[in-house]
Parts: structure tokens; sequence; C-alpha cells
């Protein structure tokens, strides 16, 4: 079997946070799980170098045309269709529409139907965003409809793809979940600084971040001394944040960690005193299973896949009132008894999320796929 694989994403740096996480981890994963199937992988100038892999089962090409892009639904499918691959794996929802090798399709969350306020957050004039949008739902449908399988992060995500989709088969969905990348051991120095609460990803607005900074507020009153670290990319989103705790008075409590890598990202989570996670819709969650892996507590809001994944692991908190938010924070501050509990709980349920898993059932997908 001759496998083709959208790798353009490879890499959190190139590919942004957890799909770029999802893509490396999966092809990393895939050397070891199979031995058998020939792989050919696309990928951008900045990552082409980027993947560790054998050379007699992986073919590396170039593909350096970036996605949600005019020049991707143009020139991609044909130069993916001339590597004569038996199947395609698309990692994500941007399947060139006139694609025409049978492939599968990885859908992590559908949030911009799910969450309008996240769908309508954009820097984009209104007719250019609009435009964007209806060309968003036509792929994405293509990309559900015309798959020979699909790969569910959660089942929360296959709920959400047969609410928007009822037409779908639910055999033809696959849950499988992701897992716990076991992050760099660092001696990376972070500099001096009192105890802090940390979030680590993206500011879209389904992460409700500016909800947690309102909680913070009421955090940073009873406990003067703890700092909030939001750690992710540097963009518009998280510009308009630090305007957001500067206009509640907290500028000087908040640090900002701009486009962190993977060392940066282990050293926080070393010495956090504890993680929020206050998503308002989320596929999966995979940092806070990371912080759970370093042994740090967490607080989640109860929406999403969050209670799914995380199970009795992480304290929650209902994802729009800012008091229960600053709450169960509070109480992973101070409350060492289930400080102690969740970070045993937390070790404990980390452990169940494999990427070798991932990947022996992802290929699994691909065989039954191939018998579609």
């Amino acid at each position: 079997m001759r496998v083709g694989i959208d790798a353009r994403m490879f890499g959190p740096r190139v590919g942004g946070g957890g799909l770029g996480r999802y893509v490396e981890q999966l092809v990393n994963h895939l050397e070891d799980a199979d031995r058998k199937t020939q792989y050919v992988l696309w990928l951008l100038n900045a990552n082409l170098e980027a993947p560790r892999v054998s050379e007699d089962r992986f073919e590396k090409r170039l593909a350096d045309i970036r996605w949600y892009t005019l020049r991707e639904q143009l020139f991609l499918a044909p130069r993916l269709d001339a590597a004569h691959c038996d199947l395609l794996h698309f990692p994500h929802w941007n399947v060139p529409l006139g694609i025409r090798t049978p492939f599968v399709v990885t859908i992590h969350d559908l949030i911009l139907l799910d969450e309008p306020r996240s769908a309508r957050a954009t820097t984009r004039a209104p007719l250019v965003y609009g435009a964007k949008y209806a060309a968003y739902k036509v792929v994405l449908a293509h990309a559900i409809r015309a798959s020979r399988g699909i790969i569910a992060v959660s089942e929360y995500a296959k709920r959400s793809i047969l609410s928007h989709f009822p037409d779908v088969s639910p055999e033809k969905i696959s849950v499988v979940y992701e897992g716990v990348t076991d992050l760099p051991p660092t001696h990376y120095p972070l500099p001096p600084s009192a105890p802090y609460i940390l979030h680590v990803g993206n500011s879209y607005p389904h992460k409700n971040l500016e909800m947690l900074l309102k909680a913070f507020v009421m955090v940073h009153k009873e406990h003067p001394d703890v700092t909030l670290v939001l750690a992710g990319a540097q963009d518009a989103f998280s510009r308009r944040l630090e305007r957001e705790a500067e206009a509640l008075g907290i500028r000087d409590a908040v640090r900002f960690v701009a486009n962190p890598d993977d060392e940066t990202v282990s050293a926080l989570y070393r010495d956090a005193r504890a993680y929020a996670f206050p998503s308002r819709a989320e596929g999966f969650g995979l940092p806070g299973l990371e912080a759970m892996s370093a042994g740090v507590p967490v607080a989640a809001a109860q929406a999403g896949s969050l209670p799914e994944v995380y199970g009795d692991a992480a304290l929650y908190f209902p994802p729009h009132d800012a008091a229960g938010m600053a709450e169960a924070m509070g109480t992973l501050l101070t409350d060492e008894p289930i400080r102690r509990q969740l970070r045993e709980r937390g070790r404990e349920r980390a452990r169940r999320y494999s990427w070798r898993r991932m990947a022996e059932e992802t290929r699994r997908v691909y065989e039954r796929a191939m018998k579609a």
C-alpha cells in the first residue's frame, strides 16, 4: 500500500500548536507502527528537512503551498494525484476540491460552525471574510462527504460532525485519540518569578481567555504574589488580550510568552503552580494533558471534549462563570490535598493517551478505507 500524507503542517512551530504536533507525531510513530506501507510526505520549504524518517519507506516531496489559500485549491490536487498513491491522508479539513485520489481526513473540531464568535473573529474586511467563510463551508463539506473515512479526535468531535452532517454514516467516523508528547527534559532557566498559573495555546475567541483575565482579577486580589502566564502565538488576538489586561488593571501581573519553542514550554510546565484551560469548545485539549503529564494540577472548563478526555483528573468550572473559574484556580493554589490528588490522577490520566497507539489505529483506518 502506498499512502500519501499532507504533512505541510509538520511541527508546532510551522503548523501551529496542536495541528503541527498531530502531524509530527503521526509521521514519527507511523515509522515504528507500520513497517510495510510506503509513505509519501508533502512538506513546505520551512519543514522539508524536519521529519527524521527512513528514506527507504518515506519519500519527502516539496509542496510549498500555504493552507487556506486559493493556490492550495488550484495547485495542490494535481501535485498529490501525480504521485499515484493508493490513499491520501489529510490531517485537517482543507482538502482540495479537485482531488481525485481516494482519501481519509482528520477532523479535530468544527469550532467555526459550533462557535459563531470564533467564526466571526477576523482582521479581514467583511466581504473578504464572508467569501473565506463560505469557501470554508464548501471545502469542509467536500472533505467530510467525499472521504473514504473520517478520523475524529474525540467522541465530542464525532458528535459535532454528525450534528452538522446528519447524512454521514456514524460507521464512517473512527474516534482516534491523540497522545501526550514527551517534551524535552530541560534545564532551561526561566527568569525568577512569582508563583504562576499557566495557559499554553493560541488566543482565538473560543479559548475564552478574556474570561480567564476577568477571573484572574479576582484571584490576584486574594493572591497578589501570583501571576498569570499566557504562552502562545503572537498575533492580533494576543495583542487584544494585552490591551484587555491593561484595561483590567492587571497588566503587570500577566506575562505573555510569545511563540515559545518546546524547551520553553517544557520549562513553563515544570515550574507552574497550576494550569487553567477555560476553552468553550475544544476537540481534544492536548495542552491540559501535557500539564498533567508534567505533574501540574489542572482547572478546566466543563465544555467540549475536556470532561471526556480529562475525566476525574481536573477541577471543572462553568466556562461562562468568571467567579467559578476564579474559585477553581484559587483552590489549586491553596488546597494541598486537592493539589496532590489531581497531580496523581493527572499523571495517571495522561498515561492513557499514546501517540504510538494513535498511529496504529490510524493505520487501521487506512486499511479499512482501502476496502471501502
